[in-house]
């Protein structure tokens, strides 16, 4: 049975190291770069923490084990948010409704990984620890003072970026800096999230002032000063958010405000122009990536199909994910107005002059993809549940994602693929970062200047936003909303804000479209799923397997089961 204590337990001989047998490249454009795929037998410790070449392959696996959003099916957090379904998946459905339980995370268990790509924060924390037990060895040919400090700050950074995940999902969790002997007493309490947060800042600090601002190309992907620094700004603005911070206490939203400005006066990054083609390997590493993880599967297959498992039927896809209509509701009009407040709207040509966002993350009825339009009407459309190819690949909703995937993939399959890499952090997130703090400091007219250099992209160009007071709130919450879509911060925002109760009561929708014998279109916007607010969902469940093992280890409130 899987549980943290096997991630966290090391023996003499580190049989650990067998996982070095596949080790990912940083950098997708080459195959001989530093972190590539190594055959290799198994090693001592005694062999590994000797040779420097074999102590950088290490911490190589160690970016593998870090989860990411881009994963089989691409079901993630997104999916248990009001952004995407996951087709048929009734589990994702239940937690819709409010009834996610302690024996059952399944996608969103990043504790034990029990998911579909068997990933969890506790393997980074573990890789981490087994490193800073080891580095400081005698060894024959010594690494020299950069290179060592080098690594030292980017093996905290990734602990950092590990625990401080582990926080946001679960609160407080045991704080572990060393490994597990077969004599050490595995149960342990809780750390207080107050206690975890101490300890990310920390050691992200210690990491700031030992990484290098940049990398060569063949060092491409690994953490950088930048990339801590964007950590630091994600955490201080979680910390200073009303689930962590209940008395809004100001000089937390201060240490938000300067952890983004620090990055934004580095001078080293920027807006990418056009938001559609920023996310495809063909512009990895653009200037508005700040920490991005590449992928390179035809050297070191990790089961990331992103067009195979996001294309419509029609296109030889699965369609594993459909958008919302609650989130393409969300998508303002080119006017800058929401639809129900846009005088222009028509909503019999409801994709008619939006926010030109809304093109480059989902494919709706009529969006044009290679060669043809998407047809997701009914009846007959190519890409619906009527369509002749894999009908029950089709749209529940009436939408696809469009989002990572690279329409020059034609008939994607597991050999047919682009390299899409995920991007943990980019300057687009630095900004909202920065402007959110500061409407919280009460600098309106610099939230506002953030806010609209986000919207200012050349390929978005969206009318400036002019609002002040809680109307301002609403319009930082609708850009983080649309401009990270799919990007895995929703699942936090919604809940840091505190406004988990009015989202997650609202039932999931869909849209459904009937094509007329003249060829006009009926549109409505219909029922999907119910939708159900339950208190305890402000944090994950630790899984019960986790509770039955370890007396100690307190499980969050609501998640209780019954003897």
């Amino acid at each position: 049975m899987k549980t943290i204590y096997k991630y966290l337990y090391i023996n003499k001989i580190v049989g650990i190291f067998a996982l070095l047998l596949v080790v990912v490249s940083l950098n997708t454009a080459c195959d001989d770069e530093v972190l590539d795929v190594t055959p290799a037998d198994r090693f001592t410790d005694e062999a590994v923490w000797a040779d420097q070449s074999l102590i950088e392959a290490f911490i190589g696996n160690a970016y593998r084990t870090i989860p990411s959003g881009l994963r089989y099916s691409l079901y993630g957090l997104s999916v248990v948010t009001d952004e995407i379904n996951a087709r048929s998946n009734s589990w994702a459905w239940g937690v819709w409704e409010g009834n996610l339980n302690p024996d059952d995370l399944r996608e969103v268990d990043y504790w034990t990984g029990a998911n579909d790509r068997n990933l969890n924060y506790w393997q980074p924390i573990n890789r981490t620890n087994i490193f800073f037990e080891n580095i400081d060895r005698e060894r024959a040919v010594p690494i020299d003072e950069v290179t060592k400090n080098r690594m030292i700050g980017e093996m905290k950074a990734i602990r950092a970026y590990s625990y401080f995940k582990l926080a946001s999902l679960f609160g407080g969790v045991p704080l572990f800096t060393k490994t597990f002997t077969l004599e050490d007493d595995f149960k342990v309490e809780r750390n207080t999230y107050q206690e975890v947060m101490d300890f990310v800042f920390a050691e992200l600090d210690e990491a700031i002032a030992l990484l290098p601002p940049t990398y060569d190309n063949a060092n491409q992907g690994r953490v950088t000063k930048g990339a801590a620094m964007a950590i630091k700004s994600r955490a201080a603005l979680y910390y200073a958010s009303e689930l962590n911070n209940p008395t809004m206490d100001p000089t937390k939203w201060q240490e938000a405000s300067d952890a983004a400005k620090a990055i934004i006066d580095m001078g080293q990054y920027s807006l990418f122009d056009d938001y559609r083609t920023m996310f495809l390997e063909e512009n990895i590493y653009n200037p508005e990536m700040i920490w991005q993880r590449p992928y390179n599967q035809f050297v070191s297959s990790e089961r990331v199909y992103v067009e195979l498992s996001l294309y419509p039927n029609g296109y030889n896809g699965f369609g594993q994910v459909h958008p919302l209509h609650n989130l393409v509701d969300d998508f303002e009009t080119a006017n800058g107005l929401q639809p129900e407040d846009d005088p222009d709207y028509n909503p019999s040509d409801p994709y008619a002059n939006r926010d030109p966002r809304f093109y480059a993350t989902i494919l709706h009825d009529g969006a044009p993809f290679q060669g043809r339009e998407v047809e997701t009407f009914f009846p007959g459309g190519l890409d619906s549940n009527e369509g002749p190819v894999s009908a029950w690949n089709a749209t529940q909703t009436g939408y696809y994602q469009l989002k990572f995937a690279n329409e020059r993939i034609v008939n994607p399959s597991g050999n047919n693929m682009s390299q899409t890499p995920w991007a943990f952090a980019r300057y687009g997130e630095i900004l909202l970062n920065y402007a959110e703090a500061n409407y919280f400091l009460g600098n309106e007219d610099i939230a506002r200047e953030y806010l609209n250099m986000v919207r200012k992209r050349p390929s978005v160009d969206m009318p400036d936003i002019t609002e002040s007071g809680e109307a301002l709130f609403e319009r930082i919450v609708n850009e983080r909303r649309i401009e990270l879509v799919f990007e895995e911060h929703r699942w936090f925002d919604i809940r840091r804000w505190k406004i988990l109760p009015e989202v997650a009561d609202k039932d999931r929708t869909r849209m459904i479209i009937r094509k007329q014998a003249d060829g006009t279109k009926e549109y409505e916007v219909a029922f999907w799923k119910t939708g159900n607010f339950n208190p305890a969902n402000y944090l994950l469940p630790i899984p019960q397997s986790e509770i039955n093992k370890n007396s100690l280890l307190e499980q969050n409130p609501g998640y209780n089961v019954a003897p």
